[in-house]
């Protein structure tokens, strides 16, 4: 292993003591004109397999403990909150959809959406305004967070699961299913 230069040791003491994931240009705002990207690869190779872990998420590194050591770190027991159905159905439509209205999500679940629901989402950092859509009105759109990426261990949104997964892990209901059949038989007979 090749000893650490000075870029290499000025990144790693930024990351570890930064309070939140940082992209790389905060890193190079920090650090000056070095080729954060050649250091953050090295930094990564140099943790693999140790106690703690360079991981990226989206476009943003931190360290972290590593996911087999983590057990070791909890003293208290982590109070569980779950979110109702509703709550779920919402963030999985704006994970999915996004940038996404207020009245789209509830065209999409059926009903109507509680304000309470978007609020919980936000409480917990994985949705977050996102701007206005531009039509009469101007309705707010709402978007994930690096939050939501962190906290579901996904770098992007691409690494969502597809239908294919979903069915293969017996996640979609029987009606979800047969609808889904419906709609390609439709699809099918379309073409023809």
């Amino acid at each position: 292993m090749t000893p650490p230069d000075d870029a290499m040791r000025a990144v790693e003491a930024l990351l570890f003591a930064a309070a939140e994931p940082l992209g790389v240009d905060s890193i190079r705002a920090y650090v000056g004109n070095v080729d954060v990207r050649a250091v953050l690869a090295r930094l990564e190779r140099d943790y693999a397999g140790r106690g703690i872990a360079l991981v990226r998420r989206g476009d943003r590194w931190h360290f972290e403990t590593a996911p087999d050591l983590a057990h070791l770190l909890r003293r208290d027991r982590e109070e569980v909150r779950r979110l109702s159905r509703a709550g779920i159905e919402t963030l999985a439509i704006i994970a999915y959809h996004e940038p996404v209205t207020r009245a789209e999500i509830e065209a999409i679940r059926g009903v109507a959406t509680a304000k309470g629901t978007l609020d919980v989402l936000m409480e917990a950092g994985w949705v977050r305004p996102a701007g206005r859509r531009e039509l009469p009105g101007r309705p707010l759109l709402y978007a994930t967070t690096p939050g939501f990426l962190d906290h579901f261990g996904l770098e992007s949104r691409r690494d969502l699961p597809g239908i294919d997964d979903l069915r293969a892990a017996g996640l979609l209901d029987p009606v979800d299913l047969a609808l889904e059949e419906a709609l390609e038989v439709a699809k099918d007979s379309d073409s023809d």
